[in-house]
C-alpha cells in the first residue's frame, strides 16, 4: 500500500506564492505517476499537474504559473508543487494521488486548502 500525506497550504494574497509538498511512503515502487487535483466549492475536480520518471504535464490554466517537480528519496518519493502569480481562481482544496503504470489510483492524500484572497 501506497500512503500520501500533504502539507504547504493556506491563505496568500492574489500574485503570492505557495508550495505543496506530498509525501509517499510505503510501496513506493508501484508508483509510476504523482500529480495533484483541485477541486473548488461547486466545481468538477480538475487534474493540476502530474510527474512521472520522464515528463510532466499542467492544466492550460496553471501554465507557466506552477511547476511540479519530484525528490526520490530511499523510502520515499516526495513531490511538490510550487505555486506562483496565485489568483482568486486557484482557490481550491488540493489532493495529491499516486498511479502505477497501468493508470490505478494507489492513494489520494488527504487534501489541502489554498486560499487566494486579499
Amino acid at each position: 500500500q501506497v500512503q500520501l500525506v500533504e502539507s504547504g497550504g493556506g491563505l496568500v494574497q492574489p500574485g503570492g506564492s505557495l508550495r505543496l509538498s506530498c509525501a509517499a511512503s510505503g510501496s513506493i515502487f508501484s508508483i509510476y505517476a504523482m500529480g495533484w487535483y483541485r477541486q473548488a466549492p461547486g466545481k468538477q475536480r480538475e487534474l493540476v499537474a502530474l510527474i512521472t520518471n520522464g515528463s510532466t504535464r499542467y492544466a492550460d490554466s496553471v501554465k507557466g504559473r506552477f511547476t511540479i517537480s519530484k525528490d526520490n528519496g530511499r523510502n520515499t518519493i516526495t513531490v511538490f508543487l510550487q505555486m506562483n502569480s496565485l489568483k482568486p481562481e486557484d482557490t481550491a482544496v488540493y489532493y495529491c494521488y499516486a498511479d502505477n503504470s497501468n493508470r490505478l489510483r494507489l492513494a489520494w492524500g488527504q487534501g489541502t486548502q489554498v486560499t487566494v484572497s486579499s
